[in-house]
């Protein structure tokens, strides 16, 4: 193998072990500007996106412990690798699946360890993200502490008008 493959083939697999989640789209006509808008989108996500050879994708995922059928990957391949979260990378590429239709097809992924079907990658984007999970959990924690508040001080301030109103009372 020549060097420039050997080294294209570590760096995808180096990209490929120290992702935490990889998204696997086959793309018909995607436009340079297109592209760099997409990538931006993915950059501020944590995510990126290489165009990669199938026979260099397949050897670099096996030589990374993961085993791909190359009978999915039809077409042009892209893989998005998310290194940050997850959710909200595979959340932008589903958002560029919408506004530009026909141009990514999602074909699969890999999400903790495991490979993913396209179908399980799309439940995973509309999944909350980590800052929204911690709110609802947060939320959680906090209502019945909230409303144990409200009633205390319900009762409290309908004392106050009690009293308030006895001495309005005696005062007349």
């Amino acid at each position: 193998m020549r060097q420039e493959k050997q080294l294209l083939l570590d760096d995808i697999k180096e990209r490929i072990v120290d992702s935490k989640a990889i998204v696997l789209a086959s793309y018909k006509r995607l436009e340079p500007n297109t592209s760099a808008k997409f990538r931006n989108s993915l950059a501020a996500t944590g995510g990126s996106l290489e165009v990669v050879k199938k026979r260099v994708l397949v050897k670099a995922a096996q030589d990374a412990g993961v085993v791909l059928d190359p009978a999915l990957l039809q077409g042009h391949i892209a893989v998005v690798f998310a290194t940050q979260d997850p959710v909200q990378t595979t959340k932008v590429v589903f958002q560029f699946c919408k506004e530009n239709e026909e141009v990514l097809d999602v074909i699969g992924g890999r999400f903790e360890g495991s490979v993913c079907s396209a179908k399980d990658v799309e439940q995973i984007s509309k999944l909350p993200s980590k800052d929204e999970m911690r709110a609802q959990f947060l939320g959680t924690l906090e209502a019945p502490l909230s409303q144990t508040l409200a009633v205390i001080e319900a009762l409290l301030t309908s004392v106050m008008h009690c009293l308030e109103n006895k001495s309005q009372e005696n005062n007349t």
